[in-house]
């Protein structure tokens, strides 16, 4: 009768391993003399310093992304500082009509954005000859309205774009609908230019845009009423 007598390969080796998890410690004599190759000086290293080297650099890795979590959590506390003394500006704001050149100016000045513009419409009859109720077209209405979260992205010709004070430099741009929390319709928006392609990027995260938007559309809800 034949049997198989097909040669040992390194699979079957680290099967036989990983199944007898007792294997070293029966055979301790063995670990002393086991020599692995360091990826770093290329010598031979026993299994202990192979270990220790493995272990070094899951602890660079692993402080690198501690680095990186302190930083982001640092740029987000900033952010998080800037939206507040914005909102806080907003809520100082005693007449409504001031509201949209205070929300433009304070996102200049906050966050740093090269050029900002803001229409609103559905306003009160108080407040409908003012320049910022004034230049939203049709188009514009529908294009905001369409606006689940806010577009990031190339500037690729929208119409709103024309409002910025230099559209002709705007690379790229952010187009934020406002929103009151009791109307869901849009009722604004809100226009951040940037000679910068990267500033507003397609892939970036709208989180803070969103909650610049919940922010925004409700101070300007002051703005439907006289």
């Amino acid at each position: 009768m034949s049997q198989d007598m097909s040669p040992l390969t390194e699979d079957d080796i680290a099967d036989f391993l990983v199944n007898r998890p007792d294997f070293f410690a029966r055979h301790a004599e063995l670990l002393a003399t086991v020599q692995l190759t360091s990826p770093h000086s290329h010598r031979a290293v026993s299994l202990q310093e192979r270990q220790a080297e493995m272990l070094r650099q899951k602890i660079k890795g692993l402080e690198l992304r501690i680095m990186d979590m302190v930083r982001h959590g640092n740029e987000n506390m900033a952010i998080a500082d800037k939206l507040q003394r914005w909102a806080r500006q907003l809520f100082l704001v005693a007449q409504p009509a001031d509201l949209p050149a205070v929300m433009v100016s304070e996102l200049l000045s906050q966050f740093g954005v090269p050029q900002v513009a803001l229409k609103v419409w559905d306003v009160a009859p108080a407040f409908a000859a003012e320049p910022f109720a004034q230049g939203a077209s049709e188009e514009v209405k529908i294009l905001a309205a369409s606006l689940a979260s806010p577009y990031c992205g190339p500037n690729v010709g929208f119409e709103a774009v024309g409002w910025l004070d230099d559209p002709a430099s705007v690379a790229s741009v952010a187009l934020i609908a406002l929103r009151s929390g009791t109307v869901p319709q849009a009722a604004g928006l809100l226009v951040l230019g940037s000679p910068d392609p990267q500033r507003f990027d397609a892939g970036m995260g709208t989180d803070f845009l969103e909650r610049l938007a919940e922010l925004g559309g409700a101070a300007l809800s002051r703005l439907r009423s006289a």
